[in-house]
């Protein structure tokens, strides 16, 4: 079983986002009771990633929540990609410089035709938006703890009982993220350019 996201149903849809009240309760209970931890103390704000394709095996998606150093708390969902491959990838946030004002620090990647490639992604995200999404044998309101084809980042302090969507595979095209944290086991980045620059320079 496989399935669609897109034009004929949605020009824009957004799988970051828990779809569920009942999860984003749960999400809130959990916080008030410490029961959900980041993996590693998050910046104090959020960034842009794009991608003109996002694809891979083994997806998981979950809620947590991070911790800035700070001590603000954010409530996330994870996207967890056993084997991911994308194209096209650009990160960029804005950082305020003391005396220089705005500069735009950008990643970009996979841009020559190798795409970039990594081993157990995990993506913090608020919000993700695309031209179209496909799950292929996708179960959705699988208990976190019992999830086989997706995985959860062991780092996480995860309710085994909390909601969670899992699929063989994922297939997203154009791509448009608001994410707070990613780790991987590996991350090659191929045609690899990083660099800064006054002013504000978004990927999208």
């Amino acid at each position: 079983m496989s399935q669609r996201i897109g034009k004929t149903h949605w020009k824009r849809f957004a799988v970051g986002v828990v779809p569920t009240a009942a999860a984003t309760a749960a999400v809130a209970v959990s916080m008030a009771q410490g029961a959900l931890a980041a993996s590693f103390s998050i910046s104090g704000s959020d960034f842009q990633v794009s991608a003109g394709k996002l694809s891979g095996t083994g997806f998981g998606n979950y809620a947590t929540v991070d911790v800035a150093k700070n001590g603000k708390r954010v409530p996330v969902s994870v996207s967890s990609i056993k084997d991911a491959r994308v194209t096209d990838m650009c990160q960029s946030v804005p950082v305020d410089i003391p005396m220089l004002g705005i500069y735009t620090m950008t990643l970009k990647a996979g841009g020559s035709g190798t795409p970039v490639k990594a081993k157990n992604l995990f993506i913090d995200m608020t919000d993700l938006q695309a031209k179209s999404g496909t799950f292929k044998n996708i179960d959705i309101g699988v208990a976190a703890g019992s999830m086989t084809k997706g995985q959860l980042n062991p780092k996480d302090h995860v309710d085994p009982n909390g909601y969670a969507q899992e699929a063989d595979s994922v297939e997203i095209i154009d791509a448009h993220q608001r994410v707070w944290a990613t780790t991987a086991g590996t991350f090659e980045l191929s045609g690899l350019h990083m660099n800064i620059a006054a002013g504000r320079h978004d990927c999208f």
